[in-house]
């Protein structure tokens, strides 16, 4: 619930404002998506321009042109998964697959119970708390495992992606769908530009100023395309690919898990 720990750095507006400097920062990510729970989907739908309702599927379709003539993966974790959008969606992507969400803010878990509740998915869906750097799964345990719009939030990636390894068996999938940016100057330009000054402009409108600050600093944390392919390969995904949407605003991230002893 907003308000169970302590904020941190706040915007003028009052609203959590995360500071990545500071050695509480992952405690003040935690109370800004608590802040923004349950307001947090129309209000992407609404920044991005409803473009976050095409990426994700598009994101699982990359991923099954990825993984080729494979069957579906059976067992799907859904890492940061927030309100359970991914989660949902690939339950009926995969509709003989057992999903689980995790994420590490009880308060976006409540929404996605709550949003989840009664639709025809929800009985192959579960939700766990859990942190990205510990996961409380046994080894091998999933055959994919995805995350939309996590990546930047994550202080230690390269940490992550190895737990996330580590979850999967031998020849799992990984989808991480993350904002990257355009490559053209000019695009990219006006792509920052809008993240810069209108999204936190919409956030104050709102009350949650800090949080759609944070969004376009968060950004620039993000290792670019060939950096972010070099973290998954040291982790120990054997085969690895990026596959940009919309002029590269947003990518989908993919790589197969090998043998626990396998790299590069």
């Amino acid at each position: 619930m907003p308000g169970a720990e302590p904020l941190g750095p706040v915007a003028p507006d009052g609203s959590p404002h995360p500071d990545r400097r500071r050695p509480t920062f992952e405690r003040e990510v935690r109370a800004m998506f608590s802040h923004i729970a349950r307001g947090y989907e129309g209000f992407d739908h609404l920044a991005s321009l409803g473009q976050d309702l095409l990426w994700r599927p598009r994101a699982l379709w990359d991923l099954d042109r990825f993984r080729g003539d494979r069957p579906a993966p059976p067992r799907v974790l859904d890492l940061g998964c927030g309100t359970g959008e991914l989660s949902r969606l690939a339950a009926r992507h995969y509709p003989r697959s057992r999903v689980v969400g995790a994420d590490f803010t009880r308060a976006m878990l409540e929404v996605a119970r709550r949003s989840t509740r009664g639709r025809p998915e929800a009985g192959r869906i579960e939700f766990v708390e859990a942190h990205a750097g510990h996961l409380p799964f046994p080894s091998g345990r999933f055959d994919a495992v995805l995350s939309a719009f996590v990546a930047r939030n994550l202080p230690d990636l390269a940490g992550a992606f190895a737990e996330m390894r580590r979850v999967l068996a031998p020849g799992g999938s990984v989808l991480t769908l993350e904002i990257t940016g355009p490559a053209s100057p000019r695009a990219r330009a006006a792509f920052l530009a809008y993240f810069d000054r209108v999204v936190p402009g919409l956030g104050a409108l709102v009350g949650s100023e800090g949080p759609y600050r944070y969004l376009p600093e968060s950004l620039r944390h993000l290792p670019e395309r060939g950096a972010v392919l070099g973290l998954l390969d040291r982790a120990g995904f054997v085969r690895r690919a990026a596959r940009p949407q919309s002029l590269g605003i947003v990518t989908s991230f993919l790589g197969e898990a090998g043998a626990p002893s396998q790299r590069g």
